[in-house]
């Protein structure tokens, strides 16, 4: 089973992309982030025509996530987290891989830029009340993949210049502690677990030519509990969809399970 995650910066404006990209991929679930749309304007017609479901939690201009997914997902849940500011930031929903029942989480943590703002500190709120959920779901059932746009930079190697984010909301030591935090529950970083010393991104920033002198982060994420982790067969950043014509500044990572 290939589950990919990708936050693609406003569904609507890059659906030939993610269409292409589907028809080359062939995901059974993708996990979208940033739709940047409400539910009634959502492409469902598009996707459905390529064999996809979507589940939706959407808002318009901004966040958003969503599923599209080739098999039946059950329990989907957009009230994970109350959220004061009602901003569409995470859903969830279950599926049958082999006789387990995996919940997948599909997340797009607040960027928290400007430090000195109010919403660093919301970053960090939010953060906390998603590990304290977390830690609550984990003595229900401990098959859960928890993917997405993490917005946090983990180590000095998934940044290209790791001095120059000292300050950022992405690479605060507090907000790293945080990331650690949630590993500690007892989940794995796939991508970091399987490639020790690689040197990957999954976003390039569409300014001073971040894509084309490869000046990247590694911020987007798949978090695997230990229980289903010998179930991973291989995680893999697809770089192609990044070089498109009107990309988004993320680009997908696919994890096959099986």
């Amino acid at each position: 089973m290939k589950i990919i995650s990708w936050n693609v910066n406003s569904v609507r404006a890059r659906i030939v992309n993610i269409i292409d990209y589907i028809k080359l991929s062939k995901p059974d679930v993708l996990m979208l982030q940033e739709i940047k749309t409400e539910n009634k304007n959502f492409p469902l017609d598009d996707f459905k025509k390529q064999g996809y479901d979507s589940y939706i939690f959407g808002q318009k201009s901004y966040n958003g996530v969503a599923f599209l997914s080739k098999v039946k997902l059950k329990n989907i849940n957009t009230n994970f987290i109350k959220d004061k500011l009602k901003q569409s930031r995470i859903i969830e929903g279950d599926i049958k891989i082999k006789n387990k029942l995996i919940k997948l989480i599909n997340i797009y943590v607040p960027n928290g830029n400007p430090i000195d703002t109010e919403k660093y500190d919301y970053k960090k709120k939010w953060l906390d009340t998603f590990i304290k959920e977390i830690n609550k779901i984990l003595k229900k059932n401990k098959n859960i993949i928890i993917a997405g746009d993490f917005n946090v930079i983990p180590e000095e190697i998934d940044c290209h210049d790791h001095l120059k984010y000292q300050n950022d909301a992405l690479f605060k030591v507090e907000i790293r502690k945080k990331f650690r935090e949630l590993l500690n529950l007892g989940f794995v970083d796939t991508y970091r677990h399987i490639n020790k010393h690689k040197q990957e991104y999954t976003f390039w920033d569409y300014t001073s030519g971040s894509w084309q002198k490869n000046n990247g982060l590694r911020i987007d994420h798949f978090l695997v509990s230990n229980n289903i982790l010998d179930n991973v067969k291989n995680i893999f950043i697809n770089k192609k969809p990044r070089s498109k014509i009107k990309p988004s500044d993320h680009t997908p990572i696919e994890l096959d399970i099986n």
